[in-house]
């Protein structure tokens, strides 16, 4: 059994990780490279390896770091199967349709502004083909895929994420995907590592644990507190997929629990809107906590006075408003999407309170925010900042440093482990720490040469 990375590789974007046994040629993952420019031409690059002979697809789950080139895949001659959950399935159905409508906006944009226009990687044709390719996966239950024996497991990450355990004939192997993290409470924790001869594990909190998250939400209920005292508007950039229901769930417990005085609450994000029709029918996905709600007919992710945009006046009519409002919209990392229009709106205002959930790149309008300048642009236009710019860490989906180290204790102390989706310094850290406890550990390298360190991946919208 070998496997080779083209994606994901001393790296955090791009997961694509190929199996190749006597028989088989099996892909983990094939997502999109995200964050820098450079990385982004990864994207138009040749995989590294013949489309046309890979047999089947894995996937972990939805997210367009781990997704994203499939409907790519096919194009360049792949003609087998995607294996996931139901839920990946759902999911990547919209996360998929959205990036190829975001590609072709790009280019209308830029051919308008007479800018050269690169073409799509894919369109809306190219996913329908794609998501009739998808076949499912149930936890815990063997398939056979193209001669391996594969069985998926809870990872806790989003819904419908999984690891794997991949059997050939007497070898072992585990793919982690991307692993949830269990001091959250809406998903489940993750299924431990199953004993395994060779693990290709995440590490892209390698090198540092999260906060406890009862701290986490005190401190966010405290900003909220004061944000409504002040009057303004509060807006809170996040993904479309995990983070945004992740805010709605404890918006509407800290309202149970009387913590918190109902307010307005605004999703101006239409993907997160198709994403919770998503929610609805897949409740076993999620923590025992939140299938009791449901079972009790209640809306978990529904805070008292919720209510989601249908239209581009309802997003306007928002700005409009007089009481304190907390608007939730996308992208978390602020890259684009409908939470610039309301920062150049409100940015200027000391009423206004900016509540940041997410990692936020070097050199991005989020960063510059976290980092308090004074001034920033918007969509092209300069910005004096004068509202409050509050961070709150904890909310990452992703398991922390120990959560990895007792995650991979299952392996077994025989086990190879190899790390990947990490920043070489989270990678490196974890293998010392692995390596001090008496497990073999390496970082995995990559088989395509891949330009500079990827960022963070705290949700991959």
């Amino acid at each position: 059994m070998e496997i080779r990375s083209y994606g994901a590789a001393r790296t955090v974007t791009g997961s694509c990780h190929l199996v190749e046994t006597g028989g088989a040629r099996v892909l983990l993952d094939c997502g999109l490279f995200q964050g820098t420019a450079e990385l982004w031409a990864q994207n138009r690059a040749p995989f590294g390896f013949d489309a046309a002979g890979i047999d089947a697809v894995v996937l972990s789950h939805a997210h367009i770091d781990h997704a994203g080139r499939l409907p790519l895949l096919l194009r360049r001659g792949f003609t087998g199967e995607i294996h996931a959950t139901e839920a990946t399935r759902l999911i990547a159905e919209h996360l998929l349709l959205d990036a190829a409508k975001l590609q072709m906006e790009d280019r209308e944009r830029a051919k308008r502004k007479g800018r050269p226009a690169d073409p799509e990687l894919y369109t809306t044709d190219d996913v329908v083909a794609t998501l009739e390719r998808f076949r499912p996966l149930r936890y815990d239950q063997p398939t056979a895929v193209a001669g391996l024996r594969i069985t998926p497991q809870r990872a806790g990450h989003v819904p419908g994420s999984a690891s794997f355990l991949i059997e050939s004939d007497a070898r072992r192997l585990v793919f982690s995907g991307d692993l949830g993290n269990a001091r959250k409470v809406v998903m489940p924790d993750p299924v431990p590592c199953p004993p395994a001869d060779l693990v290709l594990v995440e590490s892209t909190y390698g090198d540092r644990d999260h906060r406890p998250f009862e701290a986490t939400l005190a401190e966010f209920r405290d900003i909220l507190r004061e944000a409504a005292r002040r009057g303004g508007k509060v807006l809170v950039p996040t993904f479309a997929l995990e983070r945004t229901h992740d805010i709605l769930y404890h918006l509407a417990r800290l309202e149970e629990t009387h913590e918190l005085e109902p307010l307005p609450v605004w999703v101006d994000s239409p993907l997160a809107r198709r994403i919770d029709t998503v929610y609805d029918v897949s409740v076993d996905e999620f923590s025992a906590e939140v299938q009791l709600l449901y079972r009790k007919g209640r809306d978990p992710f529904h805070p008292k006075r919720l209510a989601y945009t249908q239209s581009v006046d309802d997003s306007k009519r928002i700005n409009s408003a007089t009481e304190a409002t907390i608007v939730i919209a996308g992208s978390g990392m602020m890259t684009g999407g409908r939470i610039l229009h309301h920062l150049r709106a409100h940015l200027d205002e000391p009423s206004t309170t900016v509540v940041i959930v997410g990692f936020q790149p070097g050199g991005g309008l989020g960063r510059l925010l976290v980092d308090g300048a004074p001034q920033v642009n918007v969509m092209g236009q300069t910005v004096d900042v004068r509202a409050r710019i509050a961070t709150v860490g904890g909310f990452s989906a992703h398991a922390d440093r120990t959560e990895l180290l007792d995650w991979t204790a299952g392996a077994g102390g025989d086990a190879e482990i190899r790390l990947v989706h990490g920043e070489v310094s989270a990678m490196t850290s974890l293998r010392d720490a692995l390596r001090l406890r008496g497990q073999k550990a390496e970082l995995q390298p990559s088989a395509i040469h891949l330009p500079g360190p990827g960022r963070r991946d705290e949700g991959g919208e």
